[in-house]
């Protein structure tokens, strides 16, 4: 049956955005002088790729709970949604990556330069292994509804697998006690994001008591999750300067001790996207959320155009005389200002759906209309919840 559209969920689109951004500014501009600091903020700025493929799992599940798995036709339908929210985006920014730092790459043949594009799009350029992940997880998308569906009344025992399936990987990796193959690709591996993802499609399931339970205990949600990263960044001070050796490497994301942060703070980004969507918001609030919200693909598929064209113009000399986290921050506010132009524009091409996962926009619209409401966009990998499982049940 049909769904309704979640605002708050939509409101977490450009906070989690904040953070891929907050992970490169740092990973870019943080001088080497400040390499302890740098990787105490990077430990926690990774939650964002886990709140990524949480939502993403989550919104696909609410919006396609009623797929029909016997029906042919619908899984087709399913797919070729997937095609065009995410592979051909995936494709496309890799070209415009490769050809966009050709001139800085002094390839030594033509079959080099080949070679270099089919390792990105292997592995994913960047942030662009995000998006791996995901088009895993779309794969086996039906066996996953199949289980939750049949566990009915059981989900707490799948979470707990989950949980225990996370920490498990958490700990072979950190520890890089994997087969060679597996640790080379556990950041593209979605068995590493295990908890996230089946842990997004089964808050789906239950998404009216889970929001009904974290708003009821939003303070406590916070206390916690503030614990929890005071804990995790101990256990990397301890690493950092070997007090305890056998904890190894300290802001590696795959750091077991980062999983009950991530948790909260996923939770925590909820609780603020419920903030964000209140009805006394000033129209000010609703506005810009609503554009952090449309451009968020955008965002997150565009970012790195303009973090190379900083380095390049010589962005990261200004550490010498700007402290590093306000340099950091002031970069997150030109990144997103550049791609919210940047997806606005591309937005309004016919090539709007390739490379901003949006429907092409009229460019009248550039006025903004306060009595039209903001359309969901079901080419985002997250999927707006409402139109996307309305078309589905339609055919359309």
């Amino acid at each position: 049956m049909p769904r309704r559209r979640l605002d708050q969920v939509d409101a977490m689109r450009p906070i989690k955005q904040a953070g891929v951004v907050s992970t490169h500014s740092v990973l870019y501009f943080a001088p080497a002088a400040a390499s302890v600091g740098s990787g105490a903020a990077l430990l926690l700025l990774h939650v964002s790729r886990e709140g990524f493929f949480f939502i993403s799992a989550c919104m696909l599940t609410y919006a396609y709970t009623d797929l029909r798995l016997r029906d042919g036709a619908g899984l087709r339908r399913f797919y070729g949604r997937r095609i065009v929210s995410v592979l051909i985006p995936y494709l496309c920014w890799t070209v415009i990556y490769f050809c966009y730092l050709l001139p800085t790459a002094h390839y030594p043949s033509l079959a080099s330069a080949l070679d270099h594009l089919a390792l990105m799009a292997e592995t994913g350029y960047y942030q662009l292994y995000f998006l791996l992940v995901i088009m895993q997880f779309y794969l086996v998308f039906p066996l996953v509804l199949m289980l939750l569906r049949r566990t009915r009344g059981h989900h707490g025992l799948i979470i707990a697998g989950a949980a225990a399936t996370q920490v498990t990987m958490s700990i072979v990796t950190h520890w890089q006690l994997l087969p060679a193959l597996m640790q080379k690709y556990a950041q593209q591996d979605a068995l590493s994001y295990l908890l996230y993802l089946v842990g997004g499609s089964v808050v789906a399931f239950h998404l009216d008591e889970v929001h009904a339970w974290v708003v009821r205990h939003a303070r406590l949600i916070i206390a916690l999750t503030v614990a929890a990263g005071l804990a995790a960044e101990g256990i990397y001070f301890l690493a950092r300067y070997e007090v305890i050796t056998v904890l190894g490497s300290g802001n590696d994301p795959f750091q077991p001790s980062v999983i009950p942060f991530n948790i909260g703070a996923i939770t925590c980004g909820y609780l603020a996207g419920v903030a964000l969507v209140r009805p006394w918001r000033s129209q000010r609030t609703k506005a810009a959320v609503r554009v952090g919200s449309d451009d968020a693909y955008g965002i997150y598929l565009s970012q790195m155009l303009f973090i190379t064209a900083l380095t390049w113009l010589g962005w990261g000399k200004l550490s010498s005389t700007v402290p590093w986290p306000l340099l950091c921050v002031a970069t997150v506010g030109i990144i997103f200002a550049c791609c919210i132009a940047l997806t606005s524009l591309l937005a309004r091409t016919p090539l709007a759906v390739p490379l901003t996962g949006r429907p092409q926009v009229p460019w009248p619209s550039l006025r903004p209309r306060r009595q039209i409401p903001a359309a969901p966009h079901p080419h985002q990998p997250e999927l707006a919840a409402a139109t996307a499982a309305a078309n589905e049940k339609n055919g359309t």
